[in-house]
């Protein structure tokens, strides 16, 4: 795991609730791209269920960190892309079973017009930072 550095509330800028504003660190940068909510299979999880489409979504991240050498630990920002932000509780539940709310990351949440099949509701791409 790399020595990584979280302010969640630089001078003059608001806290934030349910990520860190700034997270930095050395060493060598995984970028992950926006995982959906496929199997290994190819086939989509949770058809109109975003609770268990976050849940694939992070067990696919989970998958390329592991295949990068990191893990969730290492990650030091989440870019989420949604259809609609009533998933967002969803995307934080799923994300709350992978990252302690002690080493939250950056983190930034899109409402999209619509992602690659209309049957997607999110993607989330991940940065992560490994000792050099």
């Amino acid at each position: 795991m790399s020595e990584l550095t979280r302010i969640p509330a630089p001078d003059g800028v608001a806290p934030a609730a349910q990520y860190s504003h700034v997270v930095l660190g050395t060493g060598r940068f995984v970028a992950v791209s926006g995982q959906l909510a496929l199997d290994e299979a190819g086939e989509l999880v949770g058809e109109g269920d975003p609770a268990a489409q976050a849940r694939q979504v992070f067990e696919n991240l989970g998958r390329c960190l592991a295949a990068a050498g990191a893990t969730f630990e290492d990650v030091v920002k989440l870019t989420y892309f949604l259809t609609d932000m009533t998933h967002l509780p969803a995307i934080r539940a799923a994300r709350a079973q992978h990252i302690s709310d002690d080493r939250l990351p950056a983190s930034s949440a899109v409402q999209v017009a619509g992602l690659v099949r209309p049957e997607f509701l999110m993607e989330v791409e991940a940065y992560a930072v490994l000792p050099g």
